[in-house]
């Protein structure tokens, strides 16, 4: 299947599952990643953090360049958890980014940034922290492909779903329609699934619930079982 560059361009005709790298066996970073995208997942998300804005180091544009490399037809969604995200674009899209998010927190011209990124060829998210008001991210709302909703806070894996994101969630669906994806990206699992997509997300994003079951495949299906018959709020 040839990639599709415009995955995040456009409605998709379901929700999709985006498998995070982050909690895969980075031995076998190759065949973890392949495995999940044969067990159903859509894309691949790269959760890169700098230990400032986030408190922890994850991988590098290297990381990124090795998974374009045995996953070539693969969407790759690169997640910037740093500080300067301007400093970190150009090198993941050399590495074969996507599409690349990063966070209302850490810049102060989203809009500018989002241009710089989009110039260089990519699909652009804004993405916010659980605390993070509504009103941070309003003004920016039709300048991006994809508005990332952490349902928890950022730096590490297998952390509770926060509830009060569906809420952030709907609200952003209410105002953008149709016109971007929206992602959930933390706590995702089968029991709250269906949850995200009703609220008004498309992309979901699972780490430890898909790469820290001992059967990928079944973690897979139990994931898009829950959510893959729910309608988006548009």
């Amino acid at each position: 299947m040839a990639l599709d560059r415009d995955l995040f361009r456009r409605p998709p005709a379901r929700a999709m599952l985006a498998a995070s790298v982050f909690a895969a066996d980075f031995a076998a970073l190759g065949e973890s990643s392949r495995s999940a995208l044969n067990a159903g997942a859509s894309l691949l998300h790269v959760d890169i953090m700098d230990g400032h804005f986030a408190p922890n180091l994850s991988m590098g544009p290297l990381v990124c360049a090795a998974l374009r490399r045995v996953c070539p037809d693969t969407f790759l969604d690169v997640h910037l958890m740093v500080t300067d995200p301007k400093e970190f674009i150009p090198a993941f899209v050399k590495a074969g980014a996507n599409s690349i998010s990063f966070h209302v927190e850490a810049v102060k011209n989203p809009k500018e940034l989002a241009a710089f990124a989009r110039d260089l060829g990519v699909s652009v998210g804004l993405a916010s922290n659980p605390e993070t008001p509504t009103s941070a991210i309003e003004p920016f709302l039709n300048d991006f492909d994809l508005h990332l909703v952490m349902s928890v806070h950022p730096g590490f894996s297998g952390q509770g779903f926060i509830e009060s994101t569906l809420e952030k969630t709907k609200w952003i669906r209410e105002l953008v329609g149709a016109h971007a994806r929206i992602e959930m990206d933390g706590g995702v699992e089968p029991e709250n699934g269906s949850r995200c997509v009703h609220a008004g997300a498309d992309v979901l994003v699972s780490a430890s619930a898909l790469f820290g079951k001992p059967n990928i495949a079944q973690a897979a299906k139990d994931l898009l079982d829950s959510f893959s018959s729910t309608s988006r709020v548009d």
